[in-house]
């Protein structure tokens, strides 16, 4: 993919003079993903370029090379370290619908809020340790109802795979939302599909499928 050259704004695309180049040899991968995670968290991601990265850390582009592939490289590094921050619900896991919920609502609004998150989780199956870290917990979550191994990977597959299309489809329906004037019901009413209590509400019907197919562990005691 061509490189993009469209300007970040100061200081990130201006050209630095080489005394203010970072010394050779100072540079490491981690210093690159910090820095690109600083933009891209901070809404930057569509206009970042690896020419102003390079330009915010005083090096020139080719040197970033030396430690990532390209920039989808990087944006795997950043989703991660992204994710890691944002994934965690305050459930108890023991109410396994409400946690579930809130992990599958927590994704979405990461989907949803960071565009690089999107880009990377419809580009190839995610596999970073906080996206496999996230999915070994719903996992451990979903196996407590008393569902078998097969029962919880099929339960997984179709929560995340719903979370992911739904905020697909919100973010690019955001992107393209019509004005107000000269709507007709029939839109108004299909674009109320990409709604947050549409999906809680498709959510609640996924759960209460999945919900058929597990047996609850016993109370204590009984």
């Amino acid at each position: 993919m061509a490189e993009q050259t469209q300007a970040l704004g100061p200081p990130w695309e201006d050209a630095l003079p080489p005394a203010n180049r970072a010394p050779w040899g100072t540079l490491a991968r981690d210093d690159i993903i910090e820095a690109a995670v600083e933009i891209v968290g901070a809404g930057g991601y569509e206009e970042m370029t690896i020419r102003g990265l390079a330009a915010q850390l005083g090096v020139a582009p080719m040197s970033l090379y030396r430690h990532i592939r390209d920039k989808d490289d990087l944006l795997d590094e950043v989703v991660d370290r992204l994710l890691a921050k944002a994934w965690r619900p305050s459930a108890a896991e023991g109410d396994w619908q409400e946690w579930v919920i809130e992990a599958a609502a927590k994704l979405r609004v990461f989907l949803v809020s960071q565009p690089a998150a999107l880009h990377v989780y419809l580009r190839h199956p995610v596999v970073s340790p906080a996206a496999v870290e996230r999915m070994d917990a719903m996992m451990d979550v979903l196996r407590r109802t008393g569902a078998g191994d097969e029962t919880a990977r099929r339960a997984y597959g179709a929560l995340h795979t719903y979370t992911i299309g739904f905020a697909a489809l919100e973010a690019s329906r955001a992107r393209s939302a019509p004005g107000t004037r000269n709507v007709s019901g029939l839109a108004q009413q299909l674009a109320a599909y990409t709604t947050t209590e549409q999906f809680m509400t498709g959510l609640r019907y996924l759960l209460e499928g999945i919900g058929r197919h597990v047996t609850p562990d016993p109370e204590p005691g009984r």
